[in-house]
């Protein structure tokens, strides 16, 4: 099977390609999904001349059924809780709050290693790009879109080079748009459509928000903590 992508960074040009008609708007954002979405979310942000962000999304996977989400939460301090799941599995409110607290340290941990004491981007009446390096099962971005509403943005657009074709269509009902590359079948994982699929570092991470180039302009999204 033949590749789709060198690396993230070429991804990243060609997606960014699908989403120039937001190239200069002022109210757009984009927002990569740590570790292996931010480099593909570094090309876009430069090739639309947008703000370059990072947005750390915990699923809250349910004791014992660990792909159902009962919720999530987020950068920004956002707490999604799935009702129907928490209901339906019995899930006492100690377990809930366990396992929520636990994945809150884990986000204000990512937080601090790749802020570095940078506020929050204010986020209402946005336009948010919300990039990942690839979606499989979607589970992942699509608890990022339900925590990023919480926010009130104009819109969310998913965004991803290669996407498996279930993941799409469930993405396109959450989303506000989806944009992806490719939608390969059969679907045989993220990894295998690049030739350098190497793990991103959180030094990595840190390095491409700390580029002068994804500095907010005059004019364009300014940062601010997150009422």
């Amino acid at each position: 099977m033949s590749t789709l992508f060198t690396d993230r960074h070429d991804a990243g040009r060609r997606l960014a390609a699908r989403l120039q008609r937001l190239n200069g708007r002022p109210d757009v954002v984009v927002l990569g999904l740590p570790r292996g979405g931010v480099p593909v979310a570094y090309e876009v942000a430069r090739a639309v001349r947008a703000p370059l962000d990072v947005f750390v999304v915990r699923k809250l996977g349910a004791p014992g059924h660990e792909e159902l989400a009962m919720g999530a939460v987020a950068s920004g301090g956002v707490r999604v809780i799935n009702e129907d799941v928490v209901r339906g599995l019995g899930i006492s409110r100690q377990t809930f709050d366990e396992i929520t607290e636990q994945e809150e340290r884990e986000v204000l941990r990512r937080e601090r290693t790749y802020r570095d004491g940078r506020p929050f981007p204010t986020l209402t009446g946005m336009t948010i790009v919300l990039v990942d390096d690839g979606v499989a099962t979607g589970s992942t971005m699509l608890a990022a879109v339900h925590a990023l509403r919480e926010f009130r943005p104009a819109s969310i657009i998913v965004a991803a080079p290669v996407m498996a074709a279930d993941a799409a269509r469930t993405l396109s009902r959450a989303a506000d748009a989806c944009e992806r590359v490719a939608v390969p079948e059969p679907f045989y994982g993220v990894g295998m459509h690049y030739d350098d699929f190497t793990q991103t570092s959180d030094e990595e991470v840190r390095r491409l928000l700390k580029d002068p180039a994804m500095s907010p302009r005059l004019g364009e999204a300014p940062y601010a903590g997150h009422a």
